[in-house]
């Protein structure tokens, strides 16, 4: 990075920064941001997706052109990926550390989608076998079994047919109802 174009990005630092990395194909893309002027301040491109020790060094180029500046940095915000906490806390210490918002907000959809999808396939398993056809009138437990593998099948057939119930971030009355109908029992 030129330092001309850093001492213009640290000339207005307001002492929160956000770090983020960017995984595309074989190569990683590490930066760091000022949070408050939204200007960037470093960024480092890899041959490989970025790891701790990556972080490390960049957090430490960071950590570098903050002192040469007299600068110390009050918070750094991060996606919430694994990779980041030990290396925040190996190069700046007990620095604040908060979790972006938008990056929780962004996988609890995926979550949610997830856990339906997997409830669906328990459902999938424990509905009973039967046999082809009706059961005979005379079978009390066929005709049980019956019952029971037609509930589970509208359970599962709801929880396919409504899962954009369950990524809403507020639900309207009816919806609210349709989701308690769903998942009750």
């Amino acid at each position: 990075m030129d330092g001309a174009f850093l001492d213009w990005a640290l000339a207005t630092f307001s002492g929160d920064v956000a770090a983020d990395e960017l995984s595309e194909g074989p190569y990683g893309v590490l930066s760091v941001v000022d949070n408050r002027q939204y200007t960037r301040m470093l960024y480092k491109v890899r041959d490989h997706d970025p790891n701790h020790d990556d972080i490390t060094a960049f957090l430490g180029r960071l950590k570098t052109a903050l002192a040469a500046r007299d600068l110390v940095l009050q918070g750094i915000t991060t996606d919430g990926s694994a990779l980041y906490p030990e290396p925040i806390r190996t190069v700046f210490g007990a620095v604040a550390h908060q979790l972006c918002t938008f990056h929780v907000l962004q996988e609890l959809p995926q979550g949610i989608l997830s856990a339906v999808a997997a409830e669906r396939n328990r459902l999938a398993k424990s509905t009973p076998k039967v046999k082809r056809g009706r059961p005979v009138s005379t079978d009390k437990g066929a005709r049980r079994l019956a019952r029971q593998s037609k509930q589970l099948q509208e359970k599962i057939r709801d929880l396919f047919q409504e899962r954009f119930v369950f990524v809403k971030r507020r639900l309207q009355p009816s919806d609210h109802k349709r989701l308690v109908h769903i998942t009750r029992g």
